[in-house]
């Protein structure tokens, strides 16, 4: 976890899981660096939220892999859910809901499948694909953060892979490209991104 700049309630933070995302971030905005993993993601959100000031929303910038041919480019998601949570199953032994979906405020109808495996083989990804367009590492764990802390959050992924047979040599050579693409969406649609 890597904090740049200071959370202020007037602003937004932007929040990303690794430098290589946000390398070409040119910003005023403060900068939370969680780490790859929905464990990472959530900690470190949670642990930024909990010292205060809590900033006026939670932008999260990242990569995400394509799980249905055609989709490239950049998405706001509207949906979120665990791919990796057996839901029905922990429903029927506790009777408790845990892992449900989470709709995002003000966002369209993309949904994100998270998950703690990077999808880099093919018969994974044609399983999410019957689930969602998309899959990243962090962005349920950060909905979740946000959704109990109470502070508004988006979720901005650019298509950096297909999510199949060699997607993480794939991911490597895009990283730089996606980010660029990232930081311009930023500039172009959060209003305090430069001072």
């Amino acid at each position: 976890m890597e904090l740049l700049g200071d959370i202020t309630p007037d602003r937004p933070l932007l929040v990303l899981a690794v430098k290589e995302e946000a390398q070409f971030l040119d910003t005023a905005l403060p900068v939370l660096l969680t780490g790859m993993g929905k464990v990472n993601a959530a900690t470190a959100l949670a642990t930024a939220l909990a010292r205060g000031p809590r900033p006026s929303g939670i932008v999260n910038l990242g990569t995400a892999g394509a799980l249905r041919s055609g989709w490239t480019g950049t998405h706001v998601v509207g949906t979120v859910v665990q791919h990796d949570l057996d839901g029905e199953l922990l429903a029927t032994l506790t009777g408790e809901t845990y892992g449900a979906p989470i709709a995002l405020p003000d966002a369209g109808d993309v949904v994100l499948a998270t998950g703690d495996a990077f999808i880099s083989d093919e018969a994974a990804r044609a399983r999410l694909a019957e689930r969602a367009p998309l899959v990243d590492m962090e962005g349920y764990a950060l909905a979740a953060a946000a959704e109990l802390a109470g502070v508004p959050l988006r979720i901005v992924k650019h298509v950096s892979d297909e999510a199949g047979d060699g997607a993480d040599r794939t991911w490597r050579e895009s990283v730089a490209a996606c980010s660029r693409e990232l930081a311009d969406w930023a500039a172009a649609h959060i209003p305090a991104y430069r001072a």
